[in-house]
C-alpha cells in the first residue's frame, strides 16, 4: 500500500509517501504563497527518490486546514482529483493536529493574521479541547506549561515545528476517511471575510 501525504496549508509544503508502515521519502520546504508552483516539480522528485510512479499510490492523505485560505486548497485540490481519477480513498488530518504530532500535552498555534491565531491543546495527536481561532492575548492565558509548538513567536515563544512529514505517518490512526471526495471541503475555523484581514 502506497500513501501519499501532502500539507499545502500553511508555511510549509510537506510532501511524504509511506508504504505500509515505513516512510519512504518526505520533504518539508517552507515556500509559503508558493506552494502551487513548487508542489508538482516536488512529487516528482519524491517519486524518484522512492522508486515509486504516480500510478502506484493507492491512497492520499492531506492536511484539511484550517491555514491560508488558497494554500488548503492546494492539496485538497490535486487530492480530488486524483483519487476520484482513480477511485481510491482519500483521508484527512486537521492540520493543528498535525503540527501536534506525536507530543504529549502540547498547544499548538498557527498565525490566522489580524493578531489571532488558530489554537488547540493536544496529547499523542488527539485534541484535548475544541480547536479555534483565538486572540494573541487570549492564547497566552490558555497556556499553562504545555509544550508550544507552530508559531510560537506571536506569543514571545521560538517557532517548533514537527517533522510533519513524519507526523503524517506517527498519527496514521488519525487518518480520517472521506466518505464523498466530491463532498471534501476545507477546515477553515473563520468565515472568508475574516481571511480579508491583515
Amino acid at each position: 500500500m502506497i500513501t501519499l501525504c501532502m500539507d499545502t496549508s500553511h508555511k510549509h509544503l510537506t510532501l511524504s509517501l509511506i508504504k505500509d508502515d515505513a516512510l519512504l521519502a518526505s520533504s518539508m520546504t517552507e515556500c509559503f504563497k508558493q506552494q502551487s508552483e513548487t508542489i508538482f516539480p516536488e512529487l516528482e522528485v519524491l517519486c524518484k527518490e522512492a522508486n515509486v510512479q504516480p500510478s502506484d499510490i493507492n491512497q492520499i492523505v492531506i492536511a484539511s486546514g484550517p491555514g491560508s485560505y488558497t494554500g488548503v486548497r492546494i492539496a485538497m485540490t490535486i487530492a480530488k482529483v486524483f483519487c476520484a481519477t482513480k477511485d481510491i480513498p482519500c483521508y484527512t488530518l486537521n492540520t493543528l493536529q498535525l503540527y501536534s504530532g506525536n507530543h504529549d500535552n502540547c498547544c499548538v498555534l498557527l498565525d490566522a493574521r489580524g493578531k489571532r491565531a488558530y489554537f488547540g491543546k493536544f496529547n499523542k495527536g488527539v485534541a484535548i479541547e475544541d480547536l479555534g481561532v483565538y486572540t494573541l492575548d487570549e492564547i497566552s492565558a490558555f497556556i499553562t506549561n504545555e509544550e508550544v509548538l507552530g508559531d510560537g513567536t506571536l506569543i514571545g515563544r521560538e517557532d517548533i515545528y514537527v517533522d510533519l512529514a513524519k507526523s503524517f505517518l506517527d498519527l496514521k490512526p488519525q487518518w480520517k476517511k472521506v466518505e464523498n471526495i466530491h463532498l471534501l471541503v476545507p477546515e477553515y475555523l473563520k468565515s472568508s471575510d475574516e481571511y480579508l484581514v491583515k
